[in-house]
């Protein structure tokens, strides 16, 4: 707990203040969530105004302010930068008394939040970063990865393109620490399933010219170009391909993260025949319709929700869930996060699934396909679904883990 309980203050009193002070830790229904994430720059479509939205309506929907309970959320600019986000994080965390921090796209912000949250015994609840080191050797007692994650990334969209033929692979990479997870976990999956890595190059986030880097992809010969990279940087590297015309020459663009947001952004003229892997699609079933068309008319961009916004709403409801089965906030983030690790998760948009010890969700992912125009028959009808993946395989083995947590 962060505050100091008074029998330390006035041991004479001891066993009546401890009593009361118990007391009034099982009454507290005050929860301040601060929203961390990229409000301005190359991540703000995939979350930004729209996770804040989709994590009020989470608020709404778990029904606790009905019951009392008093449930503030702040937001955050982290601009991509760890130590702002860290900053942010601080001051929230000692000043406001933050205690939760959701979403943190950009996976070296979300690395040293995640440290953070540990000193201070807060909560992270992880929707935007990618790096399955959250889970792995850089997890914590405090931290939860929800949506999906590296791994996962390279299991779906790696494995089946080599599969299918994509042997050989140049990566393009987003130079921080998302990307060199990504292009790791890639890499890892190409060579087990017999493929080879070519070589590749690195990046600056939130680049505009991707000129030289996609000539030498192009030179390269590699079958697949896989693009380790997300949001504006993604985007402009199809844009600028499309240009060079490295597809028509024979090549295959591997988006190895992809947002339906992305997607929208490009057209389907330019994004079409695309394969990536997601968790969530708003048109997967009845369920995610009806949540997704909820959240579509909250939108501050009248949008789909992407699938790191998906999971802000899940991960934000299931902690409240935690809070209310606790009978209160114990403002102990390590209690929080045991208590959701113990407590089943449901929730219209990802359905049941176990939280591990490691931190991770475990949820099933599918492996999606970019519609040609022609066969998008309503307004973001953008996906295919090629195929689904099992839980069990979109996530680590825990017997595998780097995880100081999981018990081998």
């Amino acid at each position: 707990m962060r505050t100091t309980p008074t029998w330390r203050i006035a041991p004479v009193i001891a066993i009546a203040t401890f009593g009361i002070a118990t007391s009034a830790l099982a009454d507290d229904k005050n929860v301040k969530i601060g929203v961390l994430n990229d409000m301005s720059s190359l991540y703000a479509d995939i979350g930004g105004p729209n996770s804040v939205a989709a994590i009020n309506m989470a608020v709404e929907d778990s029904g606790l302010k009905a019951k009392g309970w008093t449930i503030e959320v702040l937001s955050g600019d982290h601009q991509n930068k760890p130590d702002v986000g860290v900053n942010i994080a601080r001051q929230w965390i000692d000043s406001e008394k933050v205690d939760v921090i959701a979403d943190t796209p950009n996976s070296g912000v979300a690395l040293a939040v995640s440290n953070l949250v540990k000193e201070k015994n807060a909560v992270l609840l992880n929707s935007g970063a990618a790096t399955a080191d959250l889970t792995g050797k850089a997890c914590t007692p405090n931290t939860i990865s929800y949506t999906y994650d590296t791994y996962m990334l390279a299991n779906g969209t790696g494995k089946a393109l080599t599969k299918a033929g994509g042997d050989t692979w140049f990566f393009l990479t987003a130079d921080y620490a998302f990307g060199h997870a990504l292009e790791r976990d890639t890499s890892n999956v190409v060579t087990a399933n017999g493929g080879k890595v070519l070589g590749g190059v690195k990046h600056p986030l939130n680049t505009s010219d991707f000129s030289s880097f996609l000539l030498q992809a192009q030179s390269s010969k590699a079958k697949v170009i896989g693009l380790a990279n997300a949001g504006g940087d993604t985007t402009n590297s199809i844009k600028q391909a499309a240009e060079f015309g490295i597809v028509q020459g024979g090549q295959k663009l591997a988006a190895l993260l992809l947002f339906i947001t992305d997607v929208h952004a490009l057209g389907l003229k330019t994004a079409q025949g695309l394969t990536f892997t997601e968790s969530f699609y708003w048109d997967l079933n009845d369920q995610t319709r009806e949540w997704s068309k909820r959240f579509q008319k909250v939108s501050p961009k009248n949008a789909m929700p992407s699938m790191t916004v998906a999971g802000n709403y899940a991960a934000v409801l299931h902690y409240l869930k935690a809070l209310e089965a606790l009978g209160g906030n114990p403002h102990d983030g390590a209690k929080v996060v045991a208590k959701m690790k113990e407590i089943p998760t449901d929730d219209p948009l990802f359905g049941k699934g176990p939280l591990r010890a490691d931190g991770r969700r475990i949820i099933p992912a599918y492996l999606f396909e970019v519609k040609k125009p022609e066969e998008s028959k309503y307004p973001w009808d953008y996906y295919k679904l090629i195929a689904t993946i099992s839980p069990d395989d979109a996530a680590k083995p825990l017997e595998a883990s780097e995880c100081p947590l999981v018990k081998k």
